[in-house]
């Protein structure tokens, strides 16, 4: 990670955030909490989707027990950078790595009386040193999979790490059913959490000025957490057609890349740093050059493409489909993704191949974006 962090900025964020770890750790008297005389309780995320998860259970878990302290980690810098300033942990702190020495440290540090994992964070020397001390873990919005190695026949060693869980809220049936074949019986299903953080955004969301006035009432397709290879897709499609407008949310931004779009769309672009209220307006091309404000902008938007999917992941689609749009992404790293799936089925989104197939879907989304639209809202609400 050293010798990466010469080359890549979220590796050499990273191992700042280590250092910073380490750094810290030779300070403080590890036989004395930091939070003391409070309790404590313990939230990790690994990276900002988690956290997104994880804030309504944060959020719940606050208002119920005001007298506790809340420590929340991250392992990617993608979360941590984001969330370092979040009002509503105590702590916010980037995980020491899983090492012996360092669960004892961290753990005689903060001193937890439960700890909350969210998702897929299955870190055998906390969670070993954890059920050690008697310090219950709660695990939730997980979701398992067959070819997952808990369910190899040579997954014996990680079959025993989720037995250190207390209890386990799985996001469908077919995960207890999974973990029910491996004998892990401590399993409810409890949903995925995000519904309960995509509802929260839609009633508080944030007007945004320069955006709105970008718009002007034209209809306007918002791109969010958009990759190059969705962006390979996207541009010929800005490229013909004067008639729309477009909102790009990158989903890291990197000026060289987004200047490199720029180059290559034939439409007036503009930067949201750059953009004025009076003259945003006579710009097709709408590129936000910073973080955090996509969530707010999906309200602008008539349709959504959501990136990603070409690459590592789909990212997040629930946020847009609260707003009730068409919702359109890749045809590839999408199947883990129960809401896509759900969504694909019931008409409400579509996987795109290439530019020829998002003309295609293009040219049907008059007729169909009210029905589309609905049936997106209404799998959120319901």
């Amino acid at each position: 990670m050293r010798f990466a962090a010469l080359f890549h900025p979220k590796a050499k964020l990273w191992v700042a955030g280590q250092l910073s770890i380490i750094n810290q750790q030779k300070k403080t008297n590890p036989q004395s909490s930091i939070l003391n005389p409070q309790s404590c309780a313990w939230f990790h995320c690994a990276s900002l989707g988690e956290f997104e998860q994880g804030r309504p259970v944060i959020e719940a878990f606050r208002e119920k027990y005001p007298t506790y302290k809340i420590v929340l980690t991250f392992f990617s810098p993608s979360g941590y950078e984001v969330r370092k300033n979040y009002a509503g942990a105590d702590l916010v702190m980037y995980l020491p790595l899983d090492t012996p020495k360092n669960v004892t440290l961290f753990l005689d540090t903060i001193q937890p009386k439960i700890v909350f994992f969210v998702k897929y964070e299955f870190w055998r020397n906390y969670l070993t040193e954890l059920k050690k001390r008697e310090i219950p873990v709660i695990l939730f919005s997980a979701i398992f999979r067959p070819n997952q190695v808990f369910f190899k026949w040579y997954g014996d060693f990680y079959k025993n790490i989720l037995t250190c869980f207390e209890h386990i809220f799985v996001q469908n049936e077919t995960s207890k059913q999974l973990l029910k074949e491996i004998k892990i019986e401590n399993v409810s299903i409890g949903g995925d959490t995000r519904f309960d953080r995509v509802w929260q955004i839609v009633q508080q969301i944030k007007e945004i000025d320069l955006a709105k006035a970008f718009k002007n009432n034209v209809q306007t397709w918002v791109i969010g957490s958009a990759w190059q290879s969705d962006m390979d897709v996207m541009i010929p499609f800005i490229n013909q057609n004067k008639n729309l407008k477009f909102i790009i949310a990158p989903h890291e931004i990197k000026q060289e890349e987004i200047k490199n779009w720029q180059n290559q769309i034939k439409r007036k672009s503009v930067l949201f740093s750059e953009g004025s209220l009076s003259k945003i307006a006579e710009n097709q091309v709408l590129i936000i050059d910073n973080i955090g404000m996509l969530s707010s902008l999906y309200q602008y938007a008539d349709v959504a493409y959501i990136g990603g999917s070409f690459g590592k992941g789909l990212h997040n689609i629930l946020e847009a489909a609260t707003f009730g749009i068409p919702i359109l992404f890749g045809n590839q790293a999408y199947h883990k993704f129960q809401e896509a799936k759900d969504l694909i089925q019931q008409q409400g989104a579509f996987a795109i191949a290439n530019t020829g197939e998002l003309i295609e879907i293009a040219e049907k989304i008059p007729i169909i974006q009210r029905i589309t639209g609905k049936i997106c809202a209404d799998y959120v609400k319901l």
